[in-house]
């Protein structure tokens, strides 16, 4: 028998600057998640499901590319997120991050599946969802 620590996996969505979201395993440990965002990670909650996005600590100080907003019931822009981030099960009782339930995978996977371009506007900054895999002449503006 091995002495090696079994490492647990984590099921969660993971979001790419310019590309569709896509369901990943990743190892259960900080080191494997500061390498999925590229650096420290902050845990952040801004909606009432119970799931966290994972995202880099410093994403906009460091200049990352804008990635995916995260917006009000009404589709107003609250924020947005810079770089690499995932979206994990983070339900308030656990002391840890966990798979995502089948229901919330399908969920956030629809919610953050398509990549976003970001522009400034005289009310504001705002963000259009795209199809990557189609040319500019194809694209229909999804927000």
């Amino acid at each position: 028998m091995s002495d090696e620590k079994r490492v647990e996996k984590l099921r969660v969505i993971y979001v790419e600057p310019g590309k569709r979201a896509q369901t990943i395993e990743i190892d259960d440990d900080l080191k494997a998640m500061q390498n999925l965002v590229g650096g420290m990670i902050e845990e952040y909650m801004p909606f009432e499901d119970d799931v966290a996005i994972i995202c880099n600590d410093e994403g906009k100080m460091l200049g990352l590319p804008l990635n995916r907003g995260i917006r009000e019931e009404d589709g107003q822009l609250q924020d947005i997120i810079a770089g690499d981030f995932f979206v994990c099960y983070a339900p308030i009782e656990s002391e840890k991050f966990i798979s995502m339930p089948p229901y919330l995978e399908e969920k956030y996977k629809e919610k953050f599946d398509y990549p976003e371009q970001f522009f400034r506007t005289e009310e504001g900054i705002k963000g259009i969802q795209y199809d990557p895999g189609k040319g500019d002449r194809d694209q229909e503006t999804c927000r």
